[in-house]
């Protein structure tokens, strides 16, 4: 009878332990957006009955009736809402925003001390967030933050700092929040860098077969895909009479464009019932072309966001969700000028005119961008969940920073890897076809190279599979890959990621997409541009243009090529055909040049040229000279034209001469257009074409530009560099 009595209590203690390790968690939601974020969540908290205890507190503005009493959709989902607060003070201006915090504070006590979570879930930056942040570290309970360390641009950025100095773990999207946590001095060790919890749910339905029932039942019969705008604007609070100001002018664009424009209202930040007033005195709710809607399920909404022609507006969705679809966004104003951004998006900050705002829906409207991950990859909720799991209710609850020094990134991540952001390169010749991983410092990680394949189906073959094998590589190195750049003969559309003419040494190569299909197979974002414009970006960033706002760079290899970097941006031109440096004519009856002109410098100075005049004088019996050692069997190439003149040979004298004065005369040409402050030469003839071109332009160029100085590049994989650097600059924000 001991013994049995023994035993039923070491069961009951286990019973007891048992319950203990089922971990009672609080999600509090405030409005339709962050409940986007925190519904996969608590889904997936709730498939897990035996580990976690879900308690949800509904408060702000999904209890309100103008905002579409949101809590509903809570309902529908099958949640059994916990607490419902009612905390906002009407007025839509700042003294209202302050009283619903305060009256937050003062309802948040008893709910809390009610349910006595183990761990609250406080999302984002919205004034309701803090009130709950504050309220729980008050009552000792632990916080967990989502997207923390995020930069937007408005005072959102010190509510979202200032969660997370009150949280104890933090669950972030992007590494470079997670790097700006840690430079907060949070504590590495509870920083997950999982990745938003809505790309779980966006990148597994936004192929849903039913969006055009979506689009019509939202939209009206006769809307078709790609053919109506979706606009979102929100006021900022630190600048609220100028906010409406461009929201006025967002929509009198928006009616001049004459598109099919389904209207969201704003939220409920002070200035919200302004802009309603604009809404409503322009008629948008009456007009034909709008739909003017207060809610919409985020599941439809993510399928109108992801079949829509453009979104306008400086909703966060935009410059996040937006992305992973590839649909163009305008963003208009400061509320998003922080965030990280895939080249989706078009940013236009000082929107003070209306017909800026038109002319970017000019430029963005029915446009497709790849894919951007930035913000997650779909598996954030099984990442935030393992890490609940790890947090020990056991350990002080007294918040520990990390001072002075910031440690280098430790991601939490599932398998705690620290990863080297990196980019994959591909140079496409006409010999060779070359692929590299390239880290962010210009460092070529792995190399692989392949003879270049005749025929068009076999060369995006190889290509694909070139690729795929330095994805697999690059998990062993530790690197993650952001992206692909390719760099090409040929002219280049870099906008659509299409080769519209190559060179002779590529053939078949005319209006050729190459960035859908690499983007399909490796899902990642893909750039494409011409050799001589990503040997101009690698000098940029890693070589003798770093720093420099206005430079040339002249290719001097088989063909002669080139980049203009003018105001730090690289010169593409109208139909992409800018910084063609090979085909400036010098002379009206030179040397037939293989586009099919005479007197172009790559007729004279090109290796091609060279090699052609060197075969001549060899035929001639001219090239050989004393001191000269030529084989029978050796191919003639530029190389012993270069040995000759510099035995003495007087012919191949004059040859070089004579294309190193075209060369000059050239490079003189485009100083006297373009004006850089600097001259870089590449390629193999470089080192010989520098001091004579350098001496024909203090000869003959204008006085003011005699000064500019020619160098040599002391990169070795110029194509390769340029096309990581594509990627590696991928988070720059295109400014409009």
């Amino acid at each position: 009878m001991q013994r049995g009595r023994e035993r039923m209590e070491r069961e009951k203690v286990s019973e007891l332990n048992q319950c203990k390790r089922r971990l009672r968690v609080c999600v509090a939601t405030c409005n339709r957006a962050d409940y986007s974020k925190l519904a996969p969540i608590m889904f997936g908290i709730k498939s897990h009955p035996d580990e976690f205890e879900l308690e949800v507190v509904v408060l702000g503005s999904h209890l309100i009736d103008d905002y579409g009493n949101t809590f509903r959709m809570i309902e529908q989902d099958d949640f059994d809402i916990g607490s419902k607060l009612h905390t906002i003070v009407r007025g839509e201006d700042e003294a209202a925003m302050v009283e619903s915090v305060g009256l937050a504070l003062v309802k948040l006590p008893d709910v809390l001390q009610r349910l006595h979570p183990d761990i609250l879930v406080v999302h984002g930056d919205r004034f309701d967030a803090l009130a709950l942040a504050t309220a729980a570290a008050l009552m000792n309970i632990r916080i967990l933050h989502l997207e923390g360390g995020e930069v937007s641009g408005t005072i959102d950025d010190s509510i979202r700092h200032a969660i997370s100095k009150l949280a104890h773990y933090h669950a972030c999207c992007t590494r470079r929040a997670e790097q700006y946590l840690i430079a907060m001095c949070e504590d590495h060790s509870r920083i997950l860098l999982a990745g938003c919890p809505s790309y779980d749910k966006l990148l597994s339905t936004h192929h849903r077969e039913d969006y055009k029932d979506i689009i019509k039942a939202w939209l009206g019969d006769k809307v078709q895909e790609q053919d109506y705008i979706v606009a979102l604007q929100h006021p900022v609070t630190t600048d609220i009479q100028h906010s409406i100001k461009i929201y006025g002018l967002m929509l009198d664009a928006l009616l001049s464009f004459n598109k099919t424009t389904l209207i969201l209202f704003p939220n409920i930040d002070a200035g919200s019932k302004e802009m309603v007033r604009v809404m409503r005195k322009k008629g948008i709710e009456q007009h034909p072309n709008f739909r003017a809607v207060k809610h919409i399920p985020f599941e439809q909404f993510i399928q109108l966001v992801c079949h829509a022609g453009c979104m306008i507006g400086n909703s966060s969705c935009g410059v996040r969700e937006a992305g992973a679809f590839g649909t163009p966004v305008i963003n208009l104003g400061t509320r998003q000028t922080g965030r990280e951004t895939g080249e989706n998006v078009l940013h236009v900050r000082d929107a003070d005119t209306h017909n800026k705002i038109y002319h970017a829906l000019e430029l963005q409207f029915g446009k497709r961008y790849p894919c951007s991950k930035i913000y997650g990859d779909g598996n954030a909720v099984p990442r935030i969940l393992k890490f609940l799991r790890t947090i020990d209710l056991d350990e002080p609850l007294q918040k520990t920073f990390c001072f002075p020094t910031v440690k280098d990134s430790i991601s939490q991540d599932i398998d705690h890897i620290l990863e080297t952001q990196s980019a994959m390169s591909i140079d496409l010749g006409g010999t060779n076809l070359r692929v590299a991983i390239v880290c962010m410092k210009g460092k070529i990680v792995k190399k692989y190279t392949q003879p270049n394949p005749k025929t068009f189906e076999a060369r995006m073959q190889l290509i694909l599979k070139m690729c795929s094998d330095a994805m697999r590589d690059a998990v062993s190195f530790n690197c993650r890959i952001l992206g692909v750049g390719v760099s090409t003969g040929g002219r280049v559309n870099p906008q659509e990621g299409v080769v519209l003419h190559s060179t002779k040494l590529i053939k078949e190569w005319s209006s050729v997409d190459l960035r859908t299909p690499i983007s399909d197979a490796l899902h990642l974002p893909v750039w494409v541009d011409n050799d001589g414009n990503c040997a101009a970006l690698a000098e940029k960033k890693f070589g003798h243009g770093k720093g420099v706002e206005n430079f040339v760079t002249v290719i001097t290899g088989t063909g002669i090529g080139g980049g203009i970097i003018h105001h730090s941006e690289l010169v593409h031109g109208s139909t992409f055909c800018a910084a063609e440096l090979g085909h400036i004519m010098v002379s009206l009856e030179g040397p037939e040049c293989s586009c099919g002109s005479r007197g172009c410098i790559e007729a004279y100075a090109s290796g091609m040229a060279l090699q052609r005049e060197a075969k001549r004088l060899h035929d001639e019996d001219l090239l050989k000279v004393e001191g000269m050692d030529m084989k029978l069997s050796e191919p003639i190439t530029a190389a012993h034209l270069i040995n000759a003149a510099r035995l003495g040979n007087s012919k191949a004298d004059a040859i070089l001469n004579k294309a190193s004065t075209a060369l000059g005369v050239g490079i003189i040409n485009i100083l006297h257009i373009v004006n850089p402050s600097l001259v870089i030469l590449s390629g193999v003839l470089a080192s010989y074409y520098q001091t004579p071109v350098q001496h024909i332009i203090k000869e003959r160029a204008l006085f003011s530009a005699q000064s500019i100085k020619v160098v040599t590049s002391d990169l070795e994989e110029p194509a390769l560099l340029g096309a990581a650097s594509m990627v590696l600059d991928y988070t720059t924000r295109r400014t409009y």
